[in-house]
This record gives C-alpha cells, sequence and structure tokens, in this order.
C-alpha cells in the first residue's frame, strides 16, 4: 500500500490507518501530519487526544486547525544527523521557496515528537513548548 495523504482537521474525523510518530510527555499518542502555514507545507504533529496538530514555524510551536495526515500500513525510521536524509526518505511538504521538508522524530524532554528535516539548516526543528526547537540527531521517515 502506498502512503496517502488525508485530509481533516482538530477534531476529525480521523482516518483509522494514520502512521503513529510517537508520544507526547503526557502519554498521548503522536501521529503524522502536514499543514500550510505562510506559503509552506510543513511536516506537523497530529495529538487527536488533545484535538491540536502543531507546526514549527519562525522560532515557535504554531498550532494548525486544519491539515493532512499520513496513512499507510508500513513505513521505517532511520537515524541521521546534520541535515542528512536517506535517499527513499518520505517527503512531507516544502517550503515557498520549493524546498523539500521531509518528516523527522526525536525524543526531546519525554516526549517522542515529529519535526520538519530541513537540509539547509541542516536539522530538525519539532514544535515543542510554544517554540520551534532545532536538533542536530534525529529520525527521518522512509518508504521501502
Amino acid at each position: 500500500m502506498g502512503t496517502k495523504w488525508v485530509w481533516t482537521n482538530a477534531f476529525g474525523p480521523y482516518p483509522p490507518n494514520m502512521v503513529s510518530g510517537g508520544q507526547d510527555s503526557d502519554g498521548s499518542l503522536i501521529y503524522i501530519g502536514r499543514a500550510n502555514h505562510s506559503g509552506d507545507l510543513i511536516p506537523a504533529k497530529v495529538i487527536p487526544q488533545k484535538n491540536a496538530a502543531y507546526v514549527a514555524y519562525g522560532g515557535e510551536e504554531v498550532s494548525v486547525s486544519d491539515f493532512e495526515v499520513l496513512c499507510r500500513k508500513k513505513l521505517i525510521w532511520d537515524t541521521v544527523t546534520g541535515g542528512n536524509v536517506p535517499p527513499d526518505a518520505l517527503n512531507g511538504g516544502n517550503t515557498a521557496d520549493g524546498e523539500p521538508l521531509y518528516i523527522g522524530r526525536v525524543c526531546h524532554e519525554g516526549a517522542q515528537t515529529i519535526g520538519k528535516v530541513q537540509q539547509s539548516h541542516e536539522c530538525v526543528y519539532i514544535p515543542y513548548a510554544g517554540e520551534e526547537v532545532s536538533l542536530q540527531t534525529y529520525d527521518v521517515l522512509c518508504e521501502r
């Protein structure tokens, strides 16, 4: 089964085959999404238990209400550093200038959470505690 993006919003309905990306520090499951914000299409962390989704943008954790969620049965995570992405990395969006953004995942302060990998910045950015946090080592979602 190939990957498929399905439109939804913070209040659902949520498709049954969403791809899990991690777990928030309070135990809530985080799913992989993407949302349009300021001209960019940005990977998002989606938390159905909280009726919420967030993207990392401009130094902040930005709440989004309308977004797509990733649906698929099997994907894998590869650990990389410094802006690197494997050749089979799943494209999660793009900047307004057309630079690809990939789906990243990290463990940070007790949460395993989703963010955007921006190769030109050599890091992953995650939306966390009201901020955009930059980290150098991260997992990238890949199709195999």
